[in-house]
């Protein structure tokens, strides 16, 4: 019989609160046998290795309940322009990127911040100096735009005669002729020409995240796009590939795309993709309902309109991409079918719109066991806070984005009626309303390091940003942060022999390099992960 594993003498967060203290743990088979003090090591046998946890804390594996692993994955390996929020640095990059791939057809990526163009729209001009005779097409960082330059217009067939799509708007000059940015459904009008991103390339994307993803320590998460229509790409072969061949190391709920120029007509079809991509570690059984935009280009679903740059009323309060009163009728019906709702609701009128269709399914279906929940929850009305409990809805945090920061005091509180600018991100409401929270990074949206996503929800600022708390009031404390991306997020993905660290759980489990607990709170996002393990094997080690 293999030797069992023991971890001592640290600190243990269990995320599990009829447990009290606990230094040591013992793994036998994959499985959590004993938590407790030291004496506890004696349930191991003979030949246990043993980790010494020097005053580290050891904590459940941190699950991510709304991440595009794959898209993220794949990111990495193209033009990359994460992490320097400068235009000449971003103009460098492409031209290094070019320069470097004198063969690529398009030169593609992203990871641009909005707030480095004046009212957050790029231009094509721009890229033009760097890159003139190939098209460029860059995804900004929230994935709900796109910069192209002027090669990828003429590609596309858009000038300043080019009608807006429904669901989209081509920034214009004022001439009407496209500026260079693409928002939320026009992306397609250029998207649609991308060399396509082989398997291959999407496989080796699932396995660079994958590795990225447990280095900071994340043993499971939900992909929140599976078979993806709408102009999205659809990742689901790579899984499927890495699950079915053992190259899938952390545990995956997919959410099935909703596709949202169709109706219910495809419910038949998800039923069969629930099927066909539950394999090994991969789980498939929650669908993506992605309801509007985001309040930075104005396409997230508000209840007020937005105000213009001189802080008047518009005519604009959003989009609602999926019809409200079809809604209830979807959800209804993928409820009675065991689907879990995984909303994306960023505005207030999203949020209300979601807690619609769960209450709708509530009181036809009674309460299943499906475990809807909500993500983004940027803006959310006082009264809808109160709705999240009694339908049994989880709050699917990103915490990363409750901070201040150009793109939040430039491109958005100045839009936003004032009342909605002050209900953002309420955690603190949430949690003083008992709702159940879980916790999320939406990378490559934002950084999937969970650590980086806790220090904002306690501290209400991005570590070492200089800038004031967000909206204090809205905190959350350590524990609680903490627990929404273990034991709550656990749950959202259904995932119930895990999260927490109790005998009998799966050895999903990851050793920091100290204990948060005993510094100031305001150090949380100087800690990085030392070890993570998944059922009790080794996947990180720093």
């Amino acid at each position: 019989m293999p030797a069992d594993l023991v971890l001592t003498n640290g600190s243990v967060f269990t995320a599990d609160p009829l447990r009290g203290p606990a230094t040591t743990v013992v793994v036998r088979d994959g499985r959590i046998l004993a938590v407790g003090t030291d004496e506890v090591r004696d349930r191991a046998r003979p030949g246990a290795e043993t980790v010494d946890l020097a005053g580290r804390l050891l904590l459940p594996g941190f699950q991510d309940a709304h991440v595009h692993a794959v898209m993220g994955g794949v990111e990495l390996g193209q033009c990359d322009l994460t992490g320097t929020p400068d235009l000449d640095g971003y103009l460098r990059r492409v031209r290094e990127y070019a320069d470097a791939h004198p063969d690529l057809e398009w030169i593609s990526g992203g990871g641009w911040a909005m707030e480095v163009f004046p009212g957050g729209v790029p231009g094509r001009e721009l890229l033009d100096r760097v890159v003139p005779d190939r098209p460029v097409y860059l995804i900004n960082r929230d994935h709900h735009g796109a910069w192209v330059n002027s090669r990828a217009l003429e590609l596309a067939g858009l000038d300043a005669s080019s009608p807006d799509p429904a669901d989209g708007r081509i920034d214009r000059r004022p001439d009407g002729s496209p500026a260079g940015g693409l928002q939320e459904g026009a992306m397609q009008l250029v998207a649609r020409l991308l060399p396509e991103v082989t398997r291959a390339e999407r496989l080796a994307g699932l396995l660079r995240a994958q590795a990225l993803l447990h280095s900071l320590g994340v043993t499971a998460w939900q992909d929140a796009m599976l078979c993806a229509t709408n102009g999205y790409p659809d990742v689901s072969d790579a899984y499927l590939e890495a699950a079915t061949t053992g190259q899938l190391t952390a545990t995956v709920v997919g959410a099935l795309w909703w596709d949202r120029d169709r109706g219910a007509e495809q419910i038949p079809e998800l039923v069969a993709k629930r099927d066909k991509h539950t394999v090994g570690r991969l789980r498939s059984d929650s669908v993506k309902l992605m309801l509007d935009g985001v309040a930075e280009n104005f396409t997230a679903a508000m209840t007020r309109p937005y105000r213009d740059s001189c802080g008047c009323a518009t005519t604009n309060a959003g989009l609602s991409f999926i019809d409200p009163a079809a809604l209830r009728g979807y959800v209804t019906e993928l409820d009675a079918l065991g689907f879990q709702p995984h909303f994306h609701a960023l505005g207030d009128r999203a949020v209300r719109e979601a807690l619609d269709a769960v209450e709708a399914a509530r009181r036809a279906n009674g309460f299943r066991d499906t475990r809807p929940h909500l993500a983004h929850l940027q803006v959310v009305d006082p009264a809808e806070v109160a709705r999240f409990r009694p339908l049994g809805a989880t709050a699917n945090m990103q915490p990363f984005w409750a901070s201040h920061e150009p793109q939040m005091d430039e491109l958005t509180i100045p839009f936003l009626e004032p009342a909605l600018a002050g209900r953002q991100y309420p955690f603190g409401d949430l949690l003083r309303a008992g709702v159940h929270l879980a916790a999320g990074s939406d990378w490559p949206v934002t950084t999937p390091d969970p650590l980086q996503g806790i220090h904002v929800a306690v501290n209400r600022s991005h570590h070492g940003s200089g800038y004031a708390a967000f909206l204090p009031g809205q905190e959350l404390d350590r524990g609680t942060a903490l627990t929404a991306y273990t034991a709550g997020s656990a749950f959202v993905n259904r995932l119930d022999d895990t999260g927490s660290v109790r005998p009998g759980f799966r050895a999903d489990l990851v050793v920091l390099d100290r204990d948060p607990f005993r510094a100031p709170a305001a150090e949380i996002g100087e800690a990085s992960v030392a070890m993570t393990f998944v059922d009790g094997e080794v996947v990180y080690a720093a």
